[in-house]
């Protein structure tokens, strides 16, 4: 997984410039006619999202805008739902499941074709898809094995989502020490940095799946990504097979 950062032309509300739609629409395009561009989307601006923090029973909701605490991810989830409250209903029933003595999931809505200015936005459309990012816990980054009846509970609760048209995909990463972390610099040379990261306050802006054969392929479309970008800071991470949103 290829996660991208945002930046403060996004978070004051800019809309993307059309040399990076069209780049990465090529970008996009050539991958898929690859076979190695697997799933992707975009998120809104911290404004239009919702910190969930779950601890000693209770539930704290923080509106953005929001500025960058724990940022590093466990794992993530898509829905779709008709409404910011469903969506964090929808976090809490999976919080509830994963039964977590602390636990944070930032939500937010997902950039469609027609917040571009690509299509029209279809008439009659009632649900809206958000992503759910788990952030990551000492747990989470030591790849400790969830508890078995934890892991029923959570393939259950995913499996009623999914059985009503609500779960459209989850996804969970290894360790951020298999990772790598491509640091910002606009207009400038790029370093990597091999995880493990203590920590990331840089807010996630999007996300692109690939199917490739090693970080060092990844790495490369990387930094294919970041260069039309021009500048975010951009983690590669691997994915965790068939897990879901328990690693």
């Amino acid at each position: 997984m290829v996660m991208h950062k945002v930046d403060s032309h996004m978070e004051a509300g800019g809309a993307p410039d059309q040399k990076i739609i069209q780049g990465m629409g090529r970008l996009v395009g050539d991958s898929l006619k690859e076979g190695i561009f697997l799933d992707g989307a975009g998120l809104h601006r911290s404004a239009q999202r919702v910190r969930l923090r779950f601890g000693a029973g209770e539930c704290a909701v923080t509106q953005g805008p929001l500025l960058g605490e724990r940022e590093l991810v466990a794992s993530m989830a898509m829905i779709k739902v008709a409404s910011m409250e469903a969506a964090i209903g929808v976090a809490q029933r999976l919080a509830a499941a994963l039964a977590e003595p602390e636990l944070e999931i930032e939500i937010g809505p997902v950039v469609e074709a027609w917040d571009l200015g690509m299509m029209p936005k279809p008439e009659g459309l009632t649900s809206t898809r958000y992503l759910l990012l788990r952030k990551a816990g000492p747990g989470s980054e030591a790849g400790t094995a969830p508890r078995p009846e934890v892991a029923a509970e959570v393939a259950r609760v995913s499996e009623e989502l999914r059985q009503a048209g609500v779960l459209l995909s989850a996804q969970s990463l290894a360790p951020s020490a298999s990772g790598a972390r491509l640091a910002r610099a606009p207009k400038g040379k790029r370093t990597w940095t091999d995880g493990p990261f203590t920590e990331s306050k840089e807010m996630i802006a999007g996300f692109s799946v690939l199917g490739l054969g090693s970080l060092a392929e990844a790495k490369a479309w990387a930094e294919r990504y970041a260069d039309i970008l021009d500048g975010n800071e951009v983690d590669v991470r691997l994915m965790v097979e068939g897990v879901g949103l328990l690693a």
